[in-house]
C-alpha cells in the first residue's frame, strides 16, 4: 500500500511524495536531561569553529542542523541571511537577533524545545517582511502561535506538536499556501476563512470527525486527513483538488468526490468501504489506493484510462475473471497493481495471467510483471 507524506507531507501516514511516508514521530532533539552543549565553556570564536556549521560563501545560508544547541550565543548571524536552518537542536527560546534579519526568507526550528511562551515573541518580529517559510515542527507547542506580523508567509509547519485548536489561525496572513498540522490533537477544522490561496492542507493523525469548513478553499490542490475519525467524505467546492488522502479513517462509502474531476491521486486505504462507486467522473486519476477495505467486486474503472497505480490488496475479491473484465478500461495504462491477500490471489499463475493483459505492467504484488 502506498504510504506517502508533506513535506509534501507528510505526516499522517498517508501516501507522500515527500512531505512525507510512513510517519514515525521525530524525536525531540537531544537528551532532555543532559547538560552538554557544544562549546559551552569556549569563547564565541572557539564555539563557532567547533560546530557542525555551514555558511554559504555568499553569507545567505546558515545551516546549524544537529548541534544540540541550547542557544545561539557566540554564533554570528549575518544580516545577509535568507535561509537559517536550526533543525535538531535544544533551543528553548528565540534569539532576539533573528528579528533583525530583514532578508530572511526561510527559517526552521524543527526538532527543538520551543514552548508557547518561547514563540510568543513571533508577533513582534515586524521586520521579517520577506519571511516565506516558518517551520516549527516537532516542538512543545500547545497553541498555534501568532504569525500576523509575517506578511509574506507562504508555508507554516506546526506538525508534531500538542496543538488542540486551529482558532488562532484566523489572524494568519492570507498568502499562506501550505499549512501543516499533522500529528497534533485537533478535533475540529476551523479558522480557514482567510486562506483563499491555500494549496496544501495537512491534518493527518489528529482527532477530526468531520470534514467541515473547507468548501471555500477553491484553490486547494492537496488535502491530507489520514488517521482521523472521519465517517463521511465532504469535499464539495474543492474543485482544484489533485491529491487527497482519507486513509485510515471510518469511511464506509467512497462517494463524495464527484466534483473533484481534477483528482490524480486518491488514497482511501484502511477504511470500511465495500462498494467501488463514484469513480466514473474521475477520469484524470493516476493513483487509486483502496487497499485494506471490504471490497468483493471491482467496478467503475471503465473511464479511468490514465490510471497507473491500483492498490486493491487486503480486500475480499474472489473472481480473477471478474477483476480482469473490470480492468478493461485502464488496462493500457496500468503500471502497478496490488492484489495480494485477496482470495483471487491464491489462483495459480495469477500474476502471469494479469501481466499478459496489461501491456505496461511493471509490478504486480511486489513482483516484476515481466
Amino acid at each position: 500500500m502506498v504510504d506517502n507524506d508533506a513535506y509534501g507531507g507528510g505526516d499522517d501516514g498517508d501516501a507522500r511524495r515527500t512531505h512525507d511516508a510512513s510517519l514515525p514521530n521525530d524525536d525531540v532533539a537531544g537528551d532532555a536531561t543532559g547538560d552538554t552543549n557544544p562549546g559551552d565553556d569556549d569563547t564565541p570564536d572557539d564555539r563557532a569553529s567547533q560546530l557542525n556549521m555551514y555558511l554559504s560563501d555568499e553569507g545567505d545560508v546558515l545551516d546549524l542542523t544537529g548541534n544540540q544547541l541550547k542557544d545561539l550565543a557566540g554564533i554570528p548571524l549575518p544580516p545577509t541571511l535568507t535561509d537559517l536552518d536550526l533543525t535538531t537542536n535544544r533551543l528553548a527560546a528565540l534569539d532576539p537577533r533573528i528579528g533583525g534579519l530583514e532578508r530572511l526568507e526561510k527559517i526552521s526550528f524543527r526538532q527543538n524545545l520551543l514552548t508557547d511562551a518561547a514563540v510568543a515573541g513571533l508577533k513582534e518580529l515586524t521586520r521579517l517582511t520577506l519571511l516565506k517559510d516558518l517551520v516549527l515542527r516537532d516542538n512543545l507547542l500547545k497553541k498555534v502561535p501568532c504569525v500576523s506580523s509575517l506578511p509574506a508567509l507562504t508555508l507554516l509547519d506546526l506538525s508534531y506538536n500538542h496543538i488542540h485548536a486551529m482558532a488562532p489561525l484566523a489572524s494568519a496572513p492570507a498568502c499562506v499556501r501550505e499549512l501543516y498540522l499533522a500529528n497534533n490533537r485537533i478535533g475540529t477544522i476551523e479558522a480557514l476563512d482567510g486562506f483563499s490561496q491555500l494549496r496544501l492542507l495537512e491534518l493527518g493523525s489528529n482527532k477530526i470527525r468531520e470534514m467541515e469548513n473547507l468548501a471555500h478553499l477553491s484553490a486547494l490542490e492537496e488535502l491530507w486527513v489520514g488517521r482521523n475519525k472521519i465517517k463521511e467524505v465532504r469535499v464539495a467546492g474543492l474543485t482544484s483538488l489533485v491529491k487527497i488522502s482519507v486513509q485510515s479513517n471510518r469511511l464506509t462509502s467512497m462517494l463524495g468526490f464527484q466534483a473533484c474531476t481534477r483528482l490524480q491521486e486518491l488514497y482511501l486505504s484502511n477504511n470500511g468501504i465495500a462498494t467501488m462507486e463514484g469513480l466514473e467522473v474521475l477520469t484524470n486519476l493516476r493513483i487509486l489506493d483502496l487497499a485494506a477495505n471490504a471490497i468483493a467486486h471491482v467496478q467503475g474503472l471503465d473511464t479511468l484510462t490514465k490510471l497507473e497505480d491500483l492498490w486493491l490488496n487486503d480486500n475480499r475479491i474472489e473472481s480473477l475473471t471478474q477483476l480482469m473484465a473490470a480492468l478493461e478500461g485502464p488496462k493500457a495504462s496500468l503500471v502497478t497493481l496490488y492484489l495480494e491477500r485477496n482470495p483471487c490471489a491464491k489462483e495459480a499463475g495469477y500474476i502471469e495471467t494479469l501481466a499478459a493483459m496489461l501491456p505496461k505492467a511493471e509490478e504486480i504484488d511486489s513482483k516484476p510483471a515481466r
